[in-house]
């Protein structure tokens, strides 16, 4: 029998406010929120580290299958190939890494790194370009070797683009001009930009919805009902003791699980849809879609550095991704603020935002090198998990990090994640992209809103950057 006590799951105090904190606000400070069940420096028992490890496994997966489902046609890559599940193993590898490496040595905060969007949008303009249109007798081209020639040429282009333009991000972060920089960027700068980060996504969330708004409300109405009405139900742990009273350690379960629990029951009727043949084939919302890909996947395979071959540079194409480095890093320097006020830490020192743009940069070159098709950057979804759940450890992050590379090593994980119904991931991001927006303009509680400067200065800046994604 497992004895566990509860001064095992008590909160850390957090008392003394760092210089960054009152460089980061106008008049007053920014406080980081309080209501945690866990908080930064917290440390859960192991078993309850890797449960909640793996709910960010499974709330970034979202994105990680995105990848390979928004590039597989523009690679020339069949439906049913099996390379799709190796690219989501291959993410996931990377990005177990590039999260241990960044909740470790970098900020030290518990954010997941992953693939970023903003590479990926510059890889869909590369790959639109007339030398990289697919052939038009594709379909009929049957031998493998000759089919995987055709796309591995395609993201050899995609990994020297990222390689070379990651290095600015490296240099960024390694000489610290990003610090320099950081005392100028204010609460009435990090609220706007924090909230476009969440309301960008609608889109990408409004794509996956779309696909059945049934199923993606109701994987809504779960997680809102398992975070918001059943966050005080606590339900008893089988093996633990609570050593005081000698009954078992209740767990707010619904509370710290909302996301797995809720994709997971979710996922689980779509399930039950299919083998019913409730939704025809073909139906976005059943399980069985890709199903080829899983049997067609091997079971063990181990990424590699260049193995779709060596890369290829091109300077438009480096300048295009010079693009994406820069909007990842501005990106990351809004979630680093968020996640460190959503987990119950203080605000991140200049040299910690410096060693995470480092990182990042670092990361960002490993990606390339192994051929991912994007670069990593911070998670803004799973920071909007650590709000939903009240679980801000960075030892789950950690934990989060080794699960990655651990079922990345499995093939058939990866391809088991594409069977993710669509409609499943759009509801998913509705919560937690809206979570990352609110936190954003959560910071200005103590911006003077009377102001009819700021209150010009807020507006213009959220409406006019939902304007520019028009463009």
């Amino acid at each position: 029998m497992m004895e566990i006590s509860l001064d095992e799951i008590e909160s850390s105090n957090f008392e003394k406010k760092s210089a960054l904190s009152r460089k980061l606000s106008t008049k007053s400070e920014v406080m980081p929120l309080k209501d945690l069940y866990y908080e930064i420096d917290d440390k859960p028992p192991w078993y309850l580290s890797l449960l909640l490890g793996f709910q960010h496994y499974i709330t970034m997966a979202g994105s990680t299958v995105a990848t390979p489902v928004i590039l597989g046609p523009l690679l020339c890559m069949a439906p049913d190939d099996p390379n799709k599940a190796n690219l989501i193993s291959t993410i996931m590898f990377v990005s177990g890494a590039a999260t241990l490496l960044q909740s470790t040595f970098g900020t030290r905060l518990p954010i997941i790194q992953g693939g970023s969007f903003s590479f990926i949008v510059v890889a869909i303009a590369i790959l639109s370009q007339p030398e990289f249109k697919c052939p038009t007798n594709l379909d009929k081209i049957t031998d493998e070797k000759e089919r995987e020639e055709i796309w591995q040429i395609r993201i050899r282009e995609i990994q020297g683009a990222i390689i070379v333009a990651s290095l600015l991000e490296v240099f960024i972060g390694l000489f610290g001009i990003v610090g320099k920089i950081l005392k100028y960027i204010t609460p009435m700068a990090v609220a706007p930009a924090i909230t476009m980060i969440g309301l960008s996504l609608f889109k990408k969330s409004a794509e996956y919805s779309s696909r059945n708004w049934y199923i993606a409300i109701l994987t809504i109405l779960l997680i809102v009902v398992f975070s918001q009405y059943c966050m005080n139900v606590k339900l008893p742990i089988p093996f633990t003791k609570d050593l005081t009273t000698g009954k078992l350690i209740r767990y707010p379960v619904f509370q710290v699980f909302p996301v797995l629990l809720g994709m997971g029951v979710a996922w689980l009727i779509c399930y039950i849809m299919t083998v019913t043949n409730v939704f025809e084939p073909g139906n976005r919302s059943r399980t069985d879609v890709n199903l080829k890909i899983i049997s067609n996947t091997l079971w063990f395979r181990f990424p590699y550095p260049f193995q779709w071959g060596i890369p290829t540079v091109s300077l438009g194409a480096v300048l295009g991704m010079m693009a994406g480095v820069i909007a990842g890093t501005v990106e990351s320097i809004g979630d680093y603020n968020a996640c460190a006020r959503i987990s119950g830490a203080e605000p991140p020192p200049v040299h910690a935002i410096n060693r995470g743009i480092f990182i990042e940069g670092i990361g960002c070159v490993v990606s390339g090198m192994f051929g991912t098709g994007t670069g990593t950057t911070s998670l803004s979804q799973n920071i909007g998990a650590i709000g939903i759940s009240k679980v801000g450890s960075r030892r789950v992050i950690q934990a989060s990090g080794l699960i990655m590379i651990v079922f990345a090593l499995i093939g058939k994980v990866g391809a088991v994640f594409v069977s993710i119904p669509e409609p499943i991931i759009g509801g998913t991001f509705c919560v937690v992209f809206a979570t990352v927006a609110a936190v954003g303009l959560s910071n200005l509680q103590q911006v003077d809103l009377n102001s009819s400067r700021n209150i010009f200065v807020i507006g213009f800046s959220i409406f006019f950057g939902l304007v520019s994604f028009q463009l």
